[in-house]
C-alpha cells in the first residue's frame, strides 16, 4: 500500500496529540496544512491506519469515535465531561494465552468522574459521585 502525503499528515496529527481527536478535529488540523482535503479523504486514511495497526481507535459510548496514538497506555474516560485521559500501563499482567485463545491486544478504559469535574461540583452531586 502507498504512502500517501494525505496519509502522513493525518498520521503525524494522531501522533503529535495528546487530546484523542475526532474525525472532524483531525480535518480541522489537516487544513492548515492541506486545505483543499476533504472530510472525506481524512476518514479514509483513518481507517486505513486503523487498519494497518498505525494508530489505533478509541469507540467511547455516547461519544464521536476518537483516535489515539499506538502506545502500550490505558485511558480514564469521564462520565460527565467526555474527556480521554492517558495513564501508564495498569499493574495487570498482560498474557499472550487465556484458556486456550491468543490474544492479540488488551485495551483497558477507567470510567468515572475527573478531577475537574469534581472540583467544579463543589459539593454538588454529579452522576451520583459527590464532589468536595
Amino acid at each position: 500500500m502507498r504512502n500517501t502525503k494525505q496519509r502522513k499528515i493525518v498520521l503525524d496529527i494522531i501522533n503529535n496529540s495528546y487530546s484523542h481527536p475526532t474525525a472532524y478535529q483531525v480535518h480541522q488540523e489537516c487544513i492548515k496544512v492541506m486545505p483543499n482535503i476533504s472530510l472525506g479523504t481524512v476518514y479514509r486514511n483513518l481507517n486505513t491506519l486503523v487498519s494497518l495497526g498505525e494508530i489505533q481507535r478509541l469507540d467511547i459510548p455516547n461519544q464521536m469515535t476518537r483516535y489515539d496514538k499506538v502506545l502500550s497506555h490505558d485511558h480514564f474516560i469521564c462520565i460527565n465531561c467526555g474527556n480521554v485521559y492517558d495513564l501508564k500501563r495498569s499493574d495487570i499482567t498482560y498474557k499472550d494465552m487465556i484458556d486456550g485463545n491468543k490474544v492479540l491486544s488488551c485495551k483497558i478504559n477507567y470510567e468515572g468522574v475527573c478531577g475537574g469535574c469534581l472540583n467544579k461540583s463543589e459539593g454538588d452531586d454529579i452522576n451520583g459521585i459527590k464532589g468536595k
